[in-house]
């Protein structure tokens, strides 16, 4: 028997056993409003959803060519469109989740108002936004189903048994718009029990994965950005293992924890590490360190510091600011250093902050971690913060010019010019921007392809291009062409805003709870009705 009437029989043998003060029950109303409600807690969702992402883990294991992607939310709505949008043009959520971008909190979720990617932001806005998007995703669960059922009703009546037996197919086979949520942690918010304790909430809220990075808490930057300090490794472990700890203790056992490193684009560290031998983590942290090695202790100032490394007496150099940088062009050995000790001490997957989008540089860097660790997978920032067309007409530039073919016609410092769009080299790069992702988790190990910040620029974009029509000439039109009659003409749900937002839900459950005597929305006189059928 299926799981709709098995929902149906178990309630109606509930509603037997009650007597009398059920009579008014009906068992496959109150079937309907438990399938649409299939998770009653964010730890519900984030077990559900940890399953898929290791299934899709391993997966892409077996076949790179079927590796996942995300766009950044920052609002519960937009998730949910996307969720829709997935479902009505691709037909299946399968390897399409959502991204909780820490950036994208601090812009547009902080009580500060808009502030900079620096871990100023309320850490309890983080855990919110989490069960926010998923309170969003389980209503568009309980309107789609509100829609099939409202259909089925239909065809029941008319007597359609061909269409009532297609319509409970699709209740049975019903995908939800749950998916799983890669969420930014930041830096940890504070040392690593504050880490273990914004997890929790984290975990609690839905979230099945957790993005951490090695940067210092309280001198956190945005990754794109200069002036970005590191943790020496036990520091940066010490916050992995808080994240598991909060996994394991509420049940959520293969919860996944991506370890991000900055050291690409970092050149200072707050602190030296700790070493107690030769060659240990603290060690070959501090090897990295700039300075210069001393042979006597007349060469030490008032105020200097003074570690051993291999074998010799470095002092470090240390900038006005109190912070140690590290030597130049040492930002690919950390970056190596850093991803085989965290996948070696509890991280599942990877993250590495880059400075372009280039195949060849990740690869590079992938390579040297899967000598060690070779099934090491990557999530990785196709970020706003790159000018992707800059970038690949540069890359398509040096390409031709070393393949010695004719360049002649582009000035590669112009190449972001209007003028080139068209041309040969700038289709070609258009090219390889379209197939970054494939190539890029073929051959560099990317798992999860993800946009930080999506519909901040869309948003953005939208609303420029609307308020320039509505205030200036076209008025009225700029809206009734530029939105209303795409939503119509592309079939996008939110048309009909009424309905997107719970009334014909409300009406569906006023309908059960008080049956003909329910005073509904969906009446004649409801505009929304100018929506049907086009």
């Amino acid at each position: 028997m299926s799981t709709y009437q098995n929902e149906i029989k178990a309630i109606a043998a509930l509603k037997e056993k009650a007597g009398n003060g059920w009579s008014a029950i009906n068992p496959e109303s109150a079937a309907r409003m438990r399938i649409q409600n299939r998770f009653q807690t964010g730890l519900e969702i984030a077990k559900y959803t940890a399953a898929i992402m290791r299934k899709d883990m391993a997966e892409y294991d077996a076949d790179t060519s079927v590796y996942t992607q995300s766009l950044g939310c920052w609002h519960g709505f937009i998730g949910q469109q996307k969720m829709i949008a997935i479902k009505k043009h691709l037909k299946t959520t399968n390897k399409r989740y959502l991204y909780l971008s820490g950036w994208m909190v601090a812009a547009l979720r902080s009580e500060f108002g808009p502030l900079p990617d620096q871990s100023m932001h309320e850490k309890t806005s983080v855990a919110a936004l989490i069960e926010e998007l998923y309170t969003f995703l389980r209503q568009a669960d309980t309107r789609e189903l509100d829609l099939l059922f409202t259909a089925l009703d239909k065809a029941r009546k008319a007597g359609n048994a061909a269409e009532e037996k297609s319509l409970l197919d699709q209740i049975e086979n019903f995908e939800t718009h749950v998916v799983p949520i890669i969420a930014d942690i930041d830096a940890g918010f504070g040392n690593e029990e504050a880490t273990y304790l914004m997890a929790k909430q984290m975990i609690e809220a839905g979230a099945c994965a957790i993005q951490i990075e090695n940067q210092v808490s309280d001198e956190k930057q945005c990754g794109h950005q200069d002036g970005k300090v590191t943790v020496p490794h036990a520091d940066f472990l010490a916050k992995i293992n808080a994240v598991r700890y909060a996994f394991l203790e509420l049940g959520v056992d293969d919860g996944v924890i991506v370890a991000r490193t900055d050291s690409l684009g970092a050149g200072l560290t707050k602190q030296i590490a700790v070493t107690n031998d030769p060659g240990d983590l603290g060690d070959q942290y501090n090897s990295f360190l700039d300075g210069e090695y001393i042979n006597d202790a007349s060469e030490i100032e008032n105020g200097d510091v003074v570690v051993k490394s291999n074998g010799k007496l470095l002092k470090p150099a240390r900038l006005a600011s109190g912070l140690f940088q590290f030597r130049a062009n040492t930002g690919v050995e950390r970056v190596v250093l850093d991803c085989i000790t965290s996948l070696q001490n509890g991280a599942d997957l990877l993250w590495i902050e880059t400075e372009k989008p280039h195949v060849g540089q990740i690869a590079e860097m992938v390579n040297e971690i899967r000598k060690v660790v070779p099934d090491a997978k990557l999530v990785y920032n196709n970020s706003p913060s790159f000018n992707w067309t800059l970038n690949f007409r540069q890359q398509t530039f040096d390409d031709w010019t070393a393949a010695g073919k004719d360049v002649s016609a582009y000035n590669r410092d112009r190449l972001m010019s209007a003028d080139y769009d068209g041309t040969d080299l700038c289709n070609e790069a258009d090219a390889r921007i379209q197939s970054f992702q494939k190539d890029a988790s073929r051959e560099a190990g990317i798992f999860h392809h993800l946009i930080t910040l999506p519909t901040y620029h869309t948003a953005a974009l939208s609303t420029d291009n609307l308020a320039k029509g509505y205030f200036g000439e076209e008025g009225m039109l700029a809206y009734v062409e530029g939105v209303q009659r795409k939503e119509i003409r592309q079939g996008i749900a939110c048309v009909r805003h009424q309905n997107m937002a719970g009334s014909d839900i409300g009406d569906s459950h006023k309908e059960y709870f008080s049956g003909d005597a329910a005073l509904k929305a969906s009446g004649e006189d409801n505009t929304m009705s100018q929506f049907d059928n086009v």
